[in-house]
């Protein structure tokens, strides 16, 4: 065994298994020899001509000799190695190992991009800013979120700002674009802390993912606390108490079991939880009422000469063929009648206040 030269290293130390290997290759080559034209007569130290050929120049070997040693040769270029799929940890080091563009580079890629519709430019640009998105997403893990989610949803946030971006702003696209990343962690955020949506307005997507931060424990909040964090955020204090009280609750299901009752049997909040409005009792009683105040209204109606009765009947309880509310108008009355449109208003005015005496003073009997 010798080495290749006196300052190799351990890895390019001669192996007689490399001349089987080197041997097995041109064996392969005589098994094409009636197949393809090889030539034979190639120089000394060169490789035959042909398929195996091909191959023995690709892997840097010469054809052996009897009893010549061939030293190894370490390729120069290594296959690059693939990380596993789905791997986070391979993703944010393949997203910190990208390139920071320049100024002028990131200018030229977004020019080509919103004059050329070039998606090379655009995938140089996102690859450039993942890092971006990992380092802002590592700031919302407090909420129990997954990681990988968070970083999809910042990568979502950086193609929209890539898509809106105006290089000739003379604003870096890092500037630009963190506020769009912060926008789509934050949403995903609010729509999958919990499964009801917490935050809807304005005001309350600032107290969530500020209030925690501003709070001094975990206990409930004082009155001046309420007040300073109120107007530091610029909302009301009712807001203040009404997020807390939210944000301090879970979810609970309403066909799970929350609890035991008297007699030991498990009960979920749809067993005990109702709306007064649909009592039997209380939809019996609204009938009744709604039946007696129609009784009234007739009542009252009958009690106006024909004419105020025919104005009062065209202007509130006229109805279309399909059953839908049609008022007529003033000045349709004023034709039919035969008198000014103001002379219409006037009798309609009247009625509704005579109606409005009958009907007050059969309220107790209607209550």
């Amino acid at each position: 065994m010798r080495k290749h030269d006196d300052d190799a290293d351990i890895s390019d130390v001669y192996d007689p298994a490399d001349d089987d290997a080197a041997q097995a290759v041109f064996d392969q080559a005589d098994q094409y020899a009636d197949i393809e034209d090889i030539d034979d007569d190639a120089p000394d130290g060169e490789a035959p001509r042909g398929r195996a050929g091909s191959q023995c120049r690709a892997l840097g070997m010469r054809r052996p000799s009897a009893g010549a040693v061939v030293p190894y040769s370490k390729p120069s270029h290594l296959p690059a190695v693939i990380p596993k799929l789905g791997d986070l940890e391979a993703f944010i080091q393949a997203a910190n190992a990208a390139p920071i563009l320049s100024a002028q580079q990131e200018h030229d890629l977004a020019v080509r991009l919103r004059d050329k519709g070039d998606l090379n430019a655009a995938q140089q640009l996102i690859l450039s800013h993942l890092r971006l998105v990992v380092s802002v997403a590592r700031g919302y893990l407090g909420y129990g979120l997954p990681y990988a989610d968070l970083i999809q949803e910042g990568n979502i946030g950086l193609m929209k700002a890539i898509k809106h971006f105006d290089p000739d702003r003379g604003v870096r696209l890092m500037t630009f674009s963190i506020h769009w990343i912060r926008s789509e962690i934050q949403e995903y955020v609010v729509r999958n802390w919990r499964l009801v949506k917490l935050a809807t307005t304005k005001n309350q997507r600032k107290l969530f993912f500020n209030l925690r931060q501003m709070k001094d424990s975990d206990k409930t909040l004082t009155p001046e606390q309420t007040r300073s964090i109120a107007e530091t955020l610029d909302v009301k204090p009712e807001e203040v108490r009404e997020m807390e009280a939210r944000m301090s609750g879970g979810d609970t299901s309403i066909d799970g079991r929350s609890g035991d009752d008297q007699d030991g049997g498990a009960m979920a909040p749809i067993d005990w939880l109702s709306r007064e409005n649909d009592e039997p009792e209380v939809i019996l009683e609204e009938k009744n009422r709604e039946s007696m105040a129609r009784e009234q209204l007739k009542k009252a109606i009958a009690s106006l000469d024909a004419r105020s009765q025919r104005v009062i009947r065209a202007r509130w309880l006229n109805e279309d063929p399909s059953g839908n509310v049609a008022p007529k108008t003033l000045q349709e009355l004023a034709v039919e009648l035969g008198v000014s449109a103001e002379r219409v208003r006037q009798i309609e005015k009247k009625a509704l206040a005579r109606m409005r005496e009958e009907l007050a003073a059969s309220r107790d009997d209607i209550e």
